[in-house]
């Protein structure tokens, strides 16, 4: 439909509830095969009685971290392949188009679900960020969003609070945000692997189900059981996180038992694609060749009785068909990131069995471009927001004489982070030797050109906060050489071997990274270098660190057993200071070489 005609009424609170209660699962998989014969697409029978089988669209998307805006830079574009194999990129992203984009994809299809893969919030720019994701919510809800897993980004700011976005209320501290009180989520968020310490129960339902005209279909949602290695151990305080695929199955058994055959994962963990393309036919090499990670192993070994999965977490595009336990070839999905891309499956019903016919799943990702109108309900909320946030937002920090991208092995944003954490820490304790960024919490770029009225090179406050969204602190502890060594090499080895996690680093710490070899030894020990010269094993050097890397997480252990802790202030207030201090609208910074790693291929 138009954006200018009127989206669907929304759900009101004692609808949803009725809903919740009636249990279930949200959220899609894909196959590209045929239709039964007596399948019609989008038709339910032409007669009064309901046909054999009924097509089920599936919308979905993950990952869209509060982004209500069009996001910048490389954050707010799609690599699309072409026909004669070259690559081309292409602007993505924004509530106002991603809106109008599912409500014209809804048109003609009478049983249609909008389901998401957790990650709907946290890390999330200033618009949201500020007001603790209480606009990425209200979007969610215009969206019309049925169902979301959760993902580790919901626990950042703890059990608590997540529970407030799913009922309402006003923030404990920060209080109501205008004249209204916050209503909470129309969807649920499910939860079925994240249980209390105490009661053993999920802290959220762990499946619900949607139905209409005797079709019935169940989700399951779960995030990945490693969430305490990636969020701050405050967040999943008294939190137990279990086994996706055992949580899956076991919740599947459960639908069983009600009668419920068609059953979707939501799973917020995902995969790495051969190609960063959207449109890359990921089964082109064969089933499942086209994709690995851990959604792979995940999706080899849930039940047969899941149809499909929904995933996330790794901010990439497929569409990929991975065998389940019995050899039946399954669906698996993920839409990238920030809502730069939305996921259309068809799931075909069998109204006979109950179950969905697998060689009728159809899927592919589509972009949500920004030649189409803006709803707007969706500009009208983003516009409210942004009155409020604006006098915050739109404060000059500092000015920038090019792109600084925060994307590769070593970064450009990487290296000015660490050195404003390194300048910081010294400020706190002039013996401060280096400093360590983890390149995840890092997650927009810094872009020359104007977003708002600003002007070109101008950095504010909201790009800033964007950049740095956790409000983690600043802090300073003491580790020896040998420490220092195997800080380094747990980039490369330990839970970060099949997946690197190479840390941004100060000016004055080099090293060669070989990436022809495995393991561990692909960080070359006596290439490391601090000002020059080589580390001493049996020496005392003074790091600066995120909260949330000094508490060893990231899968860096060895940071968490540093000694003679100090905590300062906000990494976004360092970095604030450092733009301030080093720029000027007459002498901006220029981007970081990036060069301080050495890397063989």
């Amino acid at each position: 439909m138009p954006a200018t005609s009127h989206p669907r009424p929304r759900r009101g609170r004692r609808t949803y509830r009725l809903l919740a209660a009636a249990a279930g699962l949200a959220t899609a998989g894909a196959l590209a095969a045929a239709l039964p014969t007596s399948a019609s697409a989008g038709e339910e029978t032409t007669s009064h009685q309901p046909g054999r089988y009924q097509d089920v669209q599936l919308l979905s998307f993950n990952d869209l971290h509060g982004n209500l805006e069009p996001p910048a830079g490389s954050s707010g574009r799609v690599t699309e392949l072409q026909p004669d194999g070259t690559t081309k990129t292409v602007d993505a992203g924004g509530v106002e188009y991603l809106a109008t984009h599912l409500r014209q994809a809804r048109e003609g299809h009478p049983y249609s679900i909008t389901a998401a893969g957790g990650d709907m919030v946290g890390a999330s720019p200033l618009l949201s960020g500020l007001f603790h994701d209480e606009p990425a919510i209200e979007a969610l809800n215009r969206l019309d969003l049925d169902v979301t897993s959760v993902g580790n980004h919901e626990f950042d700011e703890g059990a608590k609070e997540l529970a407030r976005l799913q009922n309402g209320g006003c923030h404990p501290t920060d209080g109501c945000y205008g004249e209204r009180e916050f209503e909470g989520a129309d969807f649920p968020y499910l939860a079925a692997n994240v249980l209390d310490e105490k009661t053993g129960k999920p802290v959220l339902k762990p499946y619900w189900v949607w139905q209409k005209k005797g079709v019935r279909i169940g989700f399951i949602g779960v995030t990945l059981e490693a969430t305490p290695d990636v969020v701050s151990a405050e967040g999943v305080k008294g939190l137990t996180f279990k086994d996706e695929v055992e949580t899956i199955d076991k919740y599947a058994k459960v639908l069983q038992k009600q009668g419920v055959k068609s059953i979707v994962a939501l799973v917020h963990e995902g995969g790495f694609p051969a190609s960063g393309a959207y449109n890359y036919d990921c089964d082109s090499p064969g089933a499942g060749d086209g994709v690995s990670g851990p959604i792979v192993e995940i999706a080899k070994k849930v039940t047969p009785q899941v149809d499909a999965l929904v995933t996330g977490h790794t901010h990439n595009a497929y569409v990929c068909t991975v065998p389940d336990p019995a050899g039946k070839p399954r669906t698996v999905t993920s839409a990238s990131s920030f809502g730069r891309l939305y996921t259309d499956t068809t799931l075909t019903y069998d109204r006979r069995t109950g179950d969905i016919a697998r060689t009728a799943v159809a899927s592919a990702n589509h972009v949500v471009t920004r030649d189409v109108p803006k709803a707007p309900d969706l500009t009208g909320l983003i516009d409210r927001w942004n009155t409020l946030a604006a006098p915050i937002g739109n404060r000059p920090v500092g000015y920038i004489s090019g792109d600084i991208g925060n994307s590769g092995t070593e970064s450009p944003l990487g290296d000015l982070i660490a050195d404003a954490q390194l300048a910081y820490g010294r400020e706190l304790d002039p013996e401060t030797d280096l400093a360590l960024m983890n390149s995840g919490g890092i997650r927009a770029p810094l872009t020359y050109a104007s977003k708002g009225g600003e002007g070109d090179g101008v950095v504010t406050y909201a790009e800033v906060f964007a950049v740095q969204p956790f409000a983690n602190t600043v802090n300073l502890q003491d580790i020896t050489g040998a420490q220092l060594v195997q800080i380094l090499k747990e980039q490369v080895s330990g839970v970060n071997e099949a997946a690197p996690r190479i840390l941004q680093i100060s000016s004055g710490l080099t090293y060669t990274l070989d990436l022809t070899k495995t393991g561990a030894d692909r960080v070359v020990t006596d290439s490391i270098r601090l000002n020059g010269q080589a580390v001493d094993p049996s020496a005392t050097y003074r790091v600066a660190s995120n909260s949330f890397l000094a508490g060893g997480g990231d899968g860096f252990p060895t940071l968490g057993q540093g000694t003679n802790d100090r905590v300062g202030a906000e990494d976004l207030t360092a970095l604030e200071k450092y733009l301030a201090a080093h720029s000027s609208p007459g002498d901006p910074i220029e981007p970081p070489a990036a060069d301080r790693i050495t890397i063989v291929r």
